[in-house]
């Protein structure tokens, strides 16, 4: 039922747990890069409106329990399930040292990224083998596929999408925009063009499973680079006013590219979306994310075990991942 996995490990981005921690914590980010401290101080402002507290190590937290439950309820009870982090702690290396140290032999690694591209997919994979190269006699670990188009991460989209339709006044539904959005990445990023594809196929998968008809469109948010290197767009803040132009009076956002309600859902989308879209007169509702939906959970322990050769579901037109891929790196 594991593949031959004796845990799991969960891996995530990281993030501040205090006012503190937030300059140390861009600095690792933004290690090697030359971002000046001034625009690191500007960035930590976001941070600082939540009390210096990136809700993602809470939110890896929660998944790691209901996985763990979720283990529990279907046979798993004796795989453990560990969390290490690529920016803040617990890194990733001393989860990885810990895994050692407990016995683990092979463990699958989930990773809060759903897509393909090096930022979403090979950079992790790095991260992994840096680490294992860190701890004499690390176990091994395999990530596990790319997961944009499973179910379980879908349905849990075309679910929220009805529900912030609902949420919208009676009046407007019928002629509210769909507006997905997924966090920008420069043009010459590796397997840029793969990850454009994947949003686009699994957006329209949603759109046509939870508003058939509807009006939609990807847009891309979370920009942080330099403004004269070519980045995916249009961005939301002028998608939406172009849609105010053309005289739309409502939206719903479906942050298509994210796994849970971190930063960049919570400042770029709750924050400075919503308050555009106030300005400009659009009703505006942002669906939920997977999180901890039991569909998305269950994923988790699917994706585990579908190495042992078992079905590997796929919705849009793309097709499964496969479990390795060099495209990204």
């Amino acid at each position: 039922m594991t593949a031959g996995y004796d845990a799991l490990l969960l891996m995530s981005f990281g993030g501040p747990e205090g006012p503190d921690d937030v300059i140390p914590f861009l600095e690792n980010v933004t290690r090697g890069k030359g971002i000046p401290r001034e625009r690191l101080a500007k960035v930590g402002e976001h941070y600082h409106l939540f009390g210096g507290v990136s809700p993602i190590n809470r939110l890896c937290r929660e998944l790691k329990a209901a996985i763990e439950a979720d283990f529990a309820a279907n046979g798993l009870a004796d795989v453990p399930v560990y969390w290490g982090n690529r920016n803040w702690d617990p890194y990733l290396a001393d989860t990885v040292r810990q895994m050692k140290e407990d016995g683990v032999q092979r463990a699958a690694a989930f990773v809060t990224s759903a897509y393909d591209g090096y930022s979403c997919c090979g950079q992790y994979a790095q991260d992994i083998e840096r680490a294992r190269a860190e701890v004499p006699g690390a176990p091994e670990i395999d990530k596990l596929r790319v997961y944009y188009n499973h179910p379980g991460f879908v349905e849990p989209f075309v679910e929220a999408t009805r529900a912030a339709l609902d949420d919208l006044p009676e009046d407007a539904r019928d002629a509210t925009h769909l507006v997905f959005s997924a966090h920008s990445v420069p043009l010459s990023q590796p397997g840029r063009e793969l990850y454009q594809a994947q949003l686009e196929d699994v957006s329209a998968h949603v759109a046509e499973h939870a508003a058939p008809g509807r009006p939609w469109k990807l847009v891309y948010q979370s920009r942080s680079g330099p403004p004269a290197q070519p980045w995916l767009a249009p961005d939301i803040g002028d998608h939406l006013v172009d849609l105010d132009a053309a005289g739309v009076r409502a939206v719903v956002n479906v942050p298509i590219g994210f796994v849970s309600d971190h930063m960049e859902v919570k400042y770029d989308l709750d924050v400075e979306a919503t308050r555009l879209a106030e300005k400009l007169g659009l009703a505006f509702r942002r669906a939920a994310t997977p999180g901890t939906h039991p569909r998305f959970v269950a994923m988790v322990r699917e994706l585990m075990q579908e190495r042992s050769g078992t079905d590997r579901p796929a919705l849009g037109s793309l097709g499964p991942r496969p479990d390795t891929c060099g495209e990204c790196r």
